[in-house]
């Protein structure tokens, strides 16, 4: 069991599904890694050792009488607090309801059950997934430098798989909270379209703009746990009836032939050079691999910021009506000026954002045209220290638009994105960027990623401090 904690979620998936490796051992492997790197990371909400064991056992007897439920069968994973589970609390971040366990399964941990899934416990999370943890709540600490942001919200995620204590997780994206930890972390990261991932049994944050998906160490670990987890459900009527493909399947066809696009003055402007310099790495990789690079008009992002930020505040308060502002004494101060801001959101205000919303959806929408794919920056510095994060998102005017330039605009717009890690800053901190694609191209998404890992070792690399 040398080692094992950073082998890709497939390949231990093989090795469990033929035989070679036993559930239990895996399961009891990166527990025991759990336990003993868990108060130097600070990942988890909650660790299910028992359950978990529990799960695998069951998972190494259906293995042995020959059932195949498919490539997470007996592999341990995590999910982030915000999702339901009857058999552990769901605090969301917050000290509200760190007591309080739902009565049912989200969608997304049930359907993970149904694959046979072992869930090693609850990813630590900001405060009801916005940008700050709570005061009372230790945050994870990133794994490659313990001074430096770990990414919002689902920063247990990021740093779970990152230091390989779990071999994939969900996430939670509305503003770029998949993306940013991905790419802090230097992880592989899906968020959806909006709607391809049920909701349901989710803590909300604004959910007009929330997203569900897998933070891996692969585009095909991402694409093994999308493919579980996508699909319609009767219980969130916003999930959309499209067939899940094989995302899986498809990561063998490989890229020759695909358009991505760029403009050069919307990743350009204020961006570091080192993301820069990455961002033209990538795009060599990709025009070795045959993929046509265009460039491209993208649409002004300066508007839909503003207009989505508004959105989220009003909704962020509507997510919380049931404890505030009646239990305003056990938020944090930033979550609560947050809630009374949006609670001041007029109906006129709320239909001239959304009027943004829908204009500039459209203007993305025909970019896609003339190609498959853009490529933008994950975050457009290097990874921050907490000290600089912490100060973007307090500054309204131009830290908090210059941090969400490329990650809220597709919140926004629905539009699915993978991020990949694709270099490394003058302190070894990894780099990532985003592909991003048209509503349902998350297929696409998963064979440009793959391909792109198959051409680079950036995702192989580990953090120094697990």
């Amino acid at each position: 069991m040398q080692d094992i904690h950073y082998r890709s979620l497939m390949s231990v998936s093989a090795d469990i599904r033929r035989g070679a490796l036993s559930p239990v051992d895996v399961t009891q492997a990166l527990l025991d890694r759990i336990s003993r790197l868990e108060s130097k990371l600070r990942a988890f909400a909650t660790v299910m050792a028992e359950k978990a064991l529990a799960q695998a056992k069951i998972a190494e007897d259906e293995i042995s009488r020959g059932m195949d439920r498919g490539p997470l069968h007996g592999v341990p994973v995590a999910v982030k607090d915000l999702c339901f589970t009857a058999d552990a609390p769901t605090a969301s971040g917050t000290t509200i309801y760190r007591n309080w366990t739902p009565d049912h399964d989200a969608t997304v941990v049930e359907r993970l059950k149904r694959a046979g899934a072992v869930i090693l416990g609850k990813l630590q999370l900001t405060e009801g997934a916005t940008g700050h943890h709570h005061i009372d709540i230790a945050p994870p600490v990133n794994p490659w430098n313990g001074d430096h942001w770990t990414g919002v919200s689902s920063s247990g995620s990021g740093v779970a798989t990152a230091a390989g204590l779990c071999f994939g997780s969900l996430g939670s994206d509305t503003a770029g909270s998949i993306r940013f930890p991905s790419a802090c972390c230097g992880l592989t990261g899906i968020k959806p379209t909006w709607g391809r991932v049920s909701r349901h049994g989710i803590f909300p944050l604004a959910e007009s703009l929330d997203h569900i998906g897998p933070m891996t160490r692969s585009a095909a670990d991402a694409a093994a746990i999308l493919g579980v987890i996508a699909g319609a459900d009767a219980n969130d009527p916003t999930a959309l009836l499209a067939p899940v493909p094989d995302y899986l399947g498809e990561l063998s066809r490989g890229v020759r032939g695909l358009r991505i696009g760029i403009d050069w003055s919307y990743v350009g402007e204020g961006t570091d050079a080192a993301v820069l310099a990455a961002v033209k790495d990538a795009l060599a990789v990709f025009a070795s691999l045959g993929v046509d690079i265009r460039e491209i008009a993208f649409p002004s992002p300066a508007g839909i910021l503003g207009s989505a930020l508004t959105l989220m505040t009003a909704e962020v308060a509507a997510s919380h009506a049931a404890t505030f502002p009646s239990r305003r004494a056990e938020y944090s101060p930033g979550l609560a000026g947050l809630l009374d801001l949006g609670r001041t959101v007029s109906g006129i205000d709320l239909f001239n954002a959304q009027k943004e919303r829908w204009a500039f959806s459209g203007r993305l929408a025909s970019v896609f045209n003339d190609v498959d794919l853009i490529l933008v920056p994950a975050i457009g510095m290097t990874v921050p220290t907490f000290g600089d994060a912490e100060a973007a998102m307090a500054d309204p005017v131009a830290g908090l638009p210059s941090l969400l330039r490329f990650t809220l605009p597709f919140d926004a717009s629905g539009s699915p994105s993978i991020t990949l890690p694709s270099g490394t800053d003058g302190k070894g901190l990894p780099i990532g960027f985003q592909l991003v694609g048209r509503h349902l191209s998350e297929d696409v998404l998963c064979r440009a990623g793959h391909a792109f890992q198959q051409a680079t070792d950036w995702h192989t690399r580990h953090p120094a401090l697990a």
